[in-house]
């Protein structure tokens, strides 16, 4: 093989580089460029860091913050749910095959058709509540989507119930790869069904684990918000009570026409993403000589 000839595989590819770095690449670069601007139109003069200190002195970006880092509370329930039900799916209980299909179905359909759904069961008339009140348990009738303090718990109820699904399918991959023979040995040992769960399953599941738990936080922080805007009613809220930090990009982008601000708090967004899902692989980097 000739010293040229080792790259032309890559010549082939050339053309789908240049159209990403195109299609990503370039929005990035202005975003980039864009948050050190006073942007009116298309185009402004550079006022270096200013966009960046108008957003760390709101404590409404402050707010949606925290209401990011609240969300990401409901990482460990849906590793644990998606956990639990990839194992009793991949024992065959009683109607496996069905199930299978049932828990997929969140994850298959749009964001806005579960949102809409999820926000009319939610209402303070709707069947949640119904159901509440004909099992006598009227002190949980609550209004869900309207009281600003079960608000945004609504919401994560909605993206762990939706979000899990995939946690199940890469789980049920990954335990149907495993060697049966270990199991049923523990079995015919006596461990039982927790004890397998923990000493011989989540060993090998650690991987896959750690993978789903990098794509949930880059969830919670930088794609929450189709769920946010349509259970808000366009808006969010009430008030600020679900304002997350994409929320805040977007009503400074279309509603107060400030795009500097915007791509300021999108440049901060993913830097901070990047640096947390580099801290996750780092981690896992130093614990890999342990196991």
């Amino acid at each position: 093989m000739t010293p040229t000839s080792r790259f032309v595989p890559y010549l082939y590819v050339l053309p789908l580089i240049a159209l990403l770095g195109f299609v990503f690449g370039y929005p990035l670069l202005k975003i980039f460029e864009f948050s050190f601007k006073m942007v009116r139109g298309i185009d402004g003069p550079w006022i270096g860091f200013r966009n960046y200190q108008l957003i760390l002195g709101q404590s409404l970006f402050w707010e949606s913050v925290l209401h990011n880092l609240q969300l990401l509370l409901a990482i460990p329930v849906m590793v644990a749910v998606s956990l639990i039900v990839s194992v009793l799916l991949s024992e065959r209980v009683a109607g496996w095959k069905l199930y299978r299909i049932i828990v997929f179905v969140p994850f298959v359909l749009a964001i806005p058709i579960v949102a809409v759904v999820m926000k009319r069961m939610f209402q303070f008339s709707g069947p949640v509540n119904e159901m509440l009140r004909w099992m006598s348990l009227d002190f949980m009738a609550l209004d869900w989507i309207g009281s600003s303090d079960v608000a945004l718990w609504t919401v994560m109820i909605l993206i762990i119930w939706r979000e899990s699904a995939l946690g199940i399918i890469l789980f049920l991959a990954r335990l149907l790869s495993l060697d049966e023979s270990v199991i049923e040995a523990a079995k015919i040992d006596g461990a039982n069904w927790w004890h397998r769960l923990w000493h011989i399953i989540l060993p090998e599941m650690r991987g896959v684990i750690e993978f789903y738990v990098v794509v949930s936080v880059i969830t919670m922080l930088a794609a929450v918000f189709s769920y946010i805007y349509i259970m808000g009613g366009g808006r969010g809220g009430p008030g600020t009570s679900t304002e997350v930090v994409e929320l805040y990009i977007f009503n400074a982008l279309i509603r107060a026409s400030l795009p500097g601000i915007a791509s300021a708090a999108s440049v901060m967004l993913f830097l901070v993403t990047g640096v947390l899902i580099f801290l996750l692989f780092k981690v896992r980097q130093r614990a890999e000589p342990s196991t």
